[in-house]
């Protein structure tokens, strides 16, 4: 089976979800969709129905807030085409959950290094703007870089997308 592992990274906005749907439509294999969002209010309701309206008929779901690594061990080998979107909310996730955040990174670093077959990643590049005031978002920031950093180290290919535009980076 052939293995290829996208990264798709960009700011709020930018078409990262677009883009990386987009890639997997082209990819040869049946696509599954891993929704890491969850809704706790209306406004999240939203935009996860405005993501599904997107994909067609074509497209498996698994909702995976949490057991990321699990669930991506579980569909390797399969020839399928798997979008993650997206790990920025993965790790919120993790945080909210008070889940030990270094072990989970670890778990999804050795899935993806195992993973045989298709995968693309969306996350949200959050470290440009100001340092955050607060301890918490501080800290959201810290691992969502060092969450992007080892994702890039073990990808094939890494892009950003910048209003609507891919720039490859790797």
């Amino acid at each position: 089976m052939t293995r290829h592992r996208l990264l798709c990274l960009g700011g709020a906005r930018s078409g990262k979800s677009r883009y990386a749907q987009q890639r997997a439509e082209a990819a040869v294999g049946a696509p599954v969709f891993i929704a890491t969002a969850q809704a706790f209010d209306d406004e999240m309701h939203a935009r996860i129905a405005r993501h599904r309206a997107d994909r067609d008929a074509r497209w498996d779901c698994i909702e995976a807030p949490l057991a990321l690594a699990p669930t991506i061990d579980a569909l390797s080998g399969q020839g399928k085409v798997v979008l993650v979107d997206c790990l920025t909310l993965w790790l919120s996730n993790l945080m909210l959950a008070d889940r030990p955040i270094e072990a989970e990174m670890s778990s999804l670093t050795q899935a993806m290094d195992r993973f045989d077959g298709t995968i693309i990643l969306v996350a949200n590049e959050v470290g440009w703007g100001i340092v955050p005031d607060n301890a918490l978002a501080r800290r959201f920031r810290d691992h969502a870089g060092r969450l992007n950093q080892a994702m890039a180290t073990i990808c094939d290919e890494v892009t950003l997308i910048v209003a609507g535009l891919p720039l490859c980076l790797k």
